[in-house]
Order: C-alpha cells, then structure tokens, then sequence
C-alpha cells in the first residue's frame, strides 16, 4: 500500500522538465515514508537499486540532479533495506553528480551532494568519514535553510552514533532557531525525535527521569510534524519510541497503549519489519509485567517474521528479547540457543555491539553455562563492548565478571574431583546410545519440538531423525512436535 499516490503530470512537458519534476516529487515522498512511490516515480529511467539511470539526452546539470536523486533514494531505501551494497552504489551516483558541480563551480550545490554522501558513510557505519563530510558541508552551508540544517542534524546523529551524546544533544540544541525557521516537515521532525532519542539515553546513564518526561513533549512535537505530511512510518517509529519511555517510566498501560497504535500506523504501511519491531518492544513490556508465555509467543513471532525479511540487524536485536524471554521460562536450551543464534547474525553483519549485547545477556540470564562458554561470552562481550561509553554496559559487564570468576575459581567437591580423576570401565554401545539420545533431545529443545529443523541441526534426514526417535530413543517422542497426518483425498 503507498502511502500517497500523486497523479503527476508530465505528458506536456520536455524530457528535461519531466526529469526536474519526478526528482522533486520523489524526494517529496521519501520525506512522506512513501519509498515504494518515490522509486515508481523516477521510472522509466531508472528501474531498481543498484543500477545507473538513463541520463541519455539529458542536459549535464538536468543529469546531475537526477544521479544525486537516485543516490539519495538508494541510500535510504538501501538502509531500510539492509541491502549491503547500497550504500556504495548510492555513493557513487551522488559522486558523479558531485563531480559535475565542482566543474560548475556551484559551491552550495557540491555541499548538499557532501551532505547526502555524509549520510552513505553514516548509513553503513564509517562515523569518521560522514563526520568528516559533514563538518566540511557545515563549513560551505553558511546560509540558513533545509540544507544547512540537514547536515547539522547529520552530524548529531554521527555523535549519537558514537555514543558523543552531550555533544549531539548541545549541538541540535546551540542550532534551535535554524529548524524553527525551516520549512520541511521532515526535518523538522526528525529533528525534535533525535533529541527525544538522546535525552532518553542521557535518562538512562545519569539516573535522570526527568530527561524522560521532555523527551516525550519532544517525540509528541515530532509527532505533528510528521501528521502533517502524512508519514506513518515516521509517526510509528515515534508511537514505538514513546512507548518504551513508558516502559522505562513503569507505566505500562500506557506504554501498551502507544505501541498498539504505532502497530496500527506501521499497518497501514505493510511494513512487517517495522512491524516486527513494534512486537519486539511490546514483548519488552510483557517482560517488565513478568507475562512470560505472552512476551516469548510475541517475540518469537516477530522472530519469523525477520528471518523471512532478511532483516539481520534487527534480527539480532529481537533474537535477544526471546532468548529472555525462554531463559525466564525455564526453556534453558533453547534460551542459550536463542542467544548464541543473536550473536552469530549480529557477528555475520559486522554489528559487533549487537552480538556483544546477546554475549552480555546470555550470561546474564543463564545460570547455569559451561565455565567454557561462560568465559568465552564474557570474553567476546567485553572486547566488542569495549568502545561504549554507556554505564549501563560498564555496570552490567562489572557484574557479570564477578559471576565468571566464581565460575572459573569455584571450588570441587573431594568426591566429586575423585570421580573424575579415576578410570572407570563403560558399556562402549550404551554410552553410544546414551550420547546419541541426548544431542537429540538437545536440537528438539533448540527448535521447540520441530524434527525438520532438528534434524538440519543434526545433518540428517526428516525421515532418518523420526526413524531414529520412533526406535531407539521412544522416550523422546515426547520432546517432538506433533505429527500432522495429511488427510487423504478422494
């Protein structure tokens, strides 16, 4: 479903006039949310991510804009997406347009292209280059305006990014009468949700309620700019955010409340990956309220949802929320299945933080892990945590390291160290036996009941792990799934 649907017209204008016009509209409906609209838009000339436009014909400064168009649109949609290499093929779109500029010498023109380049290296994750860039923009933008204040909202966000809070939230605020006088809404919106965004952070380092209570009048000033353009998706985002202020502030109704109607927003859009998230963070909230069967069954969900998505990042990040919620459950196995699952996606990608976080939570939540993993987690969890600057992740790692310490350190029981130590003779076929059954019983427990996926885990057959169960381990049919007789046909 679009979110808009324009009807522009075009028929009676000149190649290079249809051009000017599909550009601006279809940054128009980027701004709106409408990603799939804005890239109809720019059709015929340019049919999908990844591939350059048609500039045939084209006057240069015509060309110029529709490259920079495309590589604006391929960066964001690109982000939304996921799509790793987006972002360099957006960059090099927004380059050529760039070059072209310089050749013009249109100085305010090569700075918005560096602004949008900025937003690339920011999307993919290289902070230093879009710092860089943006400060370079910020140094030719002298004139207020919707560009200037782009690039100073760009540059906060890579403060944000690089956990520079205080430096972010000064610098958005030193610059308050730049996005009072400018006229785009997104912006403007965008604005007032990542101060929201870092005093709910600042709240939570410093112990400080008070940042919470602001950062919601700050997401409800979002909230009107982004109704007033009609972006759902935005206006979802800040129902989501909003309701996890709530949850930290302990009112949960209310918090329930607000992630009901982002869900309803995010509908209206079809994103299911959004909405995934949206469940993610209401199971955060069933988690707070001890509602564990609901919080696991609303996680778990949003889990399928992602893997069919493609959507690693946030995978990861919801994969975490249902591990704690298995772990709560008693569902040990699985939990640690779960949160191992979290840190390999995250750890796929490059999201270092995101599989330090899984590493943290898993010993966390798991009292019971092998000295092994127990020290190998910890190990993992402090080295890629190492650059936050978050107290929270300080404190949480303080405590977990006293809990690998007594791991590794605990003393032995005498007999128990006997035990050990002494050769004892086996029944080489039971023991066999008696391995077999319990990795079985181990992958049925990862998978919930699932032999499918069991037996992937276990490099066999469907039918060879069901042969196997039905024969010789018959205490475990129990574990299983129920099997789903296929009715026959007349």
């Amino acid at each position: 479903m679009k979110i808009t649907s324009p009807k522009t017209r075009v028929s009676h204008l000149t190649p290079n006039e249809e051009v000017q016009v599909k550009c601006r509209t279809a940054l128009e409906l980027k701004d709106k949310g409408d990603y799939e609209g804005a890239k109809d838009m720019m059709r015929p000339r340019w049919k999908r991510l990844g591939e350059r436009p048609d500039t045939n014909g084209l006057y240069p400064s015509v060309a110029a804009e529709f490259l920079l168009s495309t590589g604006i649109l391929t960066c964001w949609i690109g982000s939304k997406g996921q799509i790793r290499e987006a972002q360099e093929h957006a960059r090099d779109l927004i380059t050529e347009s760039m070059t072209f500029y310089e050749s013009e010498g249109d100085a305010l023109k090569v700075a918005a292209a560096r602004v949008e380049l900025a937003y690339c290296y920011w999307c993919e994750g290289s902070l230093d280059e879009a710092r860089v860039l943006f400060r370079e923009s910020l140094r030719k933008l002298t004139v207020e305006g919707n560009t200037r204040a782009r690039a100073v909202l760009g540059l906060a966000v890579v403060e944000w990014s690089a956990a520079q809070l205080g430096t972010a939230l000064d610098l958005l605020r030193q610059n308050s009468l730049l996005f009072d006088k400018i006229t785009n809404r997104s912006t403007k919106g965008s604005y007032h949700s990542q101060i929201a965004i870092i005093l709910r952070h600042l709240a939570k380092n410093e112990k400080r309620d008070e940042y919470l209570q602001i950062a919601i009048g700050e997401f409800e000033n979002a909230d009107r700019c982004f109704k007033l353009i009609r972006n759902h998706r935005f206006r979802a985002d800040v129902k989501n955010n909003v309701g996890l202020i709530l949850l930290d502030l302990k009112r949960f109704k209310e918090s329930h409340k607000y992630l009901l109607e982002a869900r309803r927003l995010s509908s209206l859009v079809r994103d299911r990956v959004q909405t995934a998230q949206i469940d993610e963070s209401r199971a955060q909230v069933l988690l707070a309220e001890n509602k564990l069967k609901e919080a696991e069954s609303v996680a778990g969900g949003a889990v399928s949802v992602l893997e069919r998505s493609g959507q690693q990042c946030v995978l990861s990040e919801v994969l975490i929320t249902h591990g704690i919620a298995l772990a709560r459950l008693k569902k040990i196995v699985r939990a640690q299945f779960t949160f191992q699952r979290a840190i390999e996606v995250a750890h796929h990608v490059g999201a270092l933080n995101k599989a330090g976080l899984a590493a943290l939570t898993m010993i966390e939540e798991l009292p019971d892990l092998s000295p092994e993993i127990l020290r190998s987690a910890y190990d993992r969890a402090s080295d890629w945590l190492a650059k936050s600057q978050s107290q929270d992740i300080s404190q949480r790692l303080n405590a977990v390291a006293r809990k690998v310490l007594m791991s590794v350190g605990g003393e032995v029981k005498a007999d128990k160290a006997t035990e050990v130590l002494l050769n004892k003779p086996c029944d080489l076929q039971r023991e066999v036996l008696k391995y077999e059954g319990s990795l079985i019983k181990q992958a049925l427990s990862k998978v919930n009941g699932s032999v499918t996926r069991a037996a992937d885990l276990l490099n066999l057959s469907y039918q060879g792990l069901a042969y196997i169960i039905g024969t010789r381990h018959k205490d475990l049919l129990k574990e299983r799934s129920p099997i789903r007789r296929r009715s026959r046909k007349d």
